[in-house]
Formats: C-alpha cells, sequence, structure tokens
C-alpha cells in the first residue's frame, strides 16, 4: 500500500530522483516543521565522519524541533536532522553503511523521511557526490 501523496516527498539529487516517505508517526514534530519549509532547496556534500552519506550542512539554523526518532545508526536510505547542539544543524541521507558522526563524536539524528522508490541510485549519488563534489539536492512536495 502507498503512502498518500501528502505523506511522500520527491527528492532530488543532481540528476537522481528518488520518493520519501515522512515518518510521522515516529517523528511527527520534525516532519510537520519539515513541510513548513518546502520546497527545500540547498546543496549535499559528502560526509566527513559519517561513512557512506551525504549532508546539507545547515549551521546555526533553529530548526525548531527537539530529538524524535534519532538514531546514531541510519539505515540506506533514511533521511534524518539534527536539529542541532553539540555540532551545527543538518541533514544527513545515508547513502549505505553509516554510524552518524561530528569532529564532537557521534550524533543523533531525527529519522523523519525513508526513501521507498528510488532506491537502486543510493549508491550511484554517493559516488557522484564523492567524486564530482556537492550537488544540488531539492525536497519538494508530491503533487496529488
Amino acid at each position: 500500500m502507498r503512502a498518500a501523496p501528502a505523506e511522500r516527498l520527491k527528492v532530488t539529487v543532481g540528476p537522481f530522483t528518488f520518493v520519501a516517505r515522512f515518518e510521522t508517526e515516529k517523528a511527527p514534530e520534525t516532519c510537520r516543521i519539515f513541510k513548513s519549509f518546502l520546497p527545500f532547496r540547498n546543496q549535499t556534500i559528502h560526509s566527513r565522519w559519517s561513512g557512506e552519506a551525504v549532508w546539507v550542512p545547515l549551521g546555526e539554523f533553529a530548526f525548531g524541533a527537539g530529538f524524535e526518532n534519532h538514531t546514531s545508526h541510519p539505515s540506506r536510505g533514511d533521511i534524518l536532522l539534527y536539529p542541532g547542539g553539540f555540532s551545527e544543524t543538518e541533514l544527513l541521507f545515508a547513502y549505505g553503511s553509516s554510524h552518524f558522526a561530528s569532529k564532537m563524536g557521534v550524533l543523533a539524528g531525527n529519522h523523519f523521511l525513508t526513501v521507498v522508490e528510488g532506491r537502486e541510485h543510493l549508491e550511484a549519488i554517493g559516488r557522484m557526490v564523492l567524486w564530482q563534489g556537492a550537488q544540488d539536492i531539492v525536497f519538494e512536495q508530491i503533487s496529488p
């Protein structure tokens, strides 16, 4: 059974498009707040400490959500939001084996999105960002 369009999001990284499901039951505040920023555009770079992941650094941005459904061990296709604190606010998009960390040590981020379509391209985005550098990333609502 597919999630309703309001609970799904299109995520584009460079030439690759994914569909992600909001984890509304497990991270309701993070999902609610993130939806208010849609469409969200930025650039993603390869992670420095987190393994097979790309991230979107957001600096001192005050996201407004606390920790919920947080993890340090995202699975392939999980997208986390770290709301800030010990390190800067950021999004982490795991494309493979990942252990969320910063120069401060292990972090836990809110798992609020899960890729449900396009998973076969996850490794390719990682290689692209690693070898070609920063890529545009866009999160946008799927039209009904």
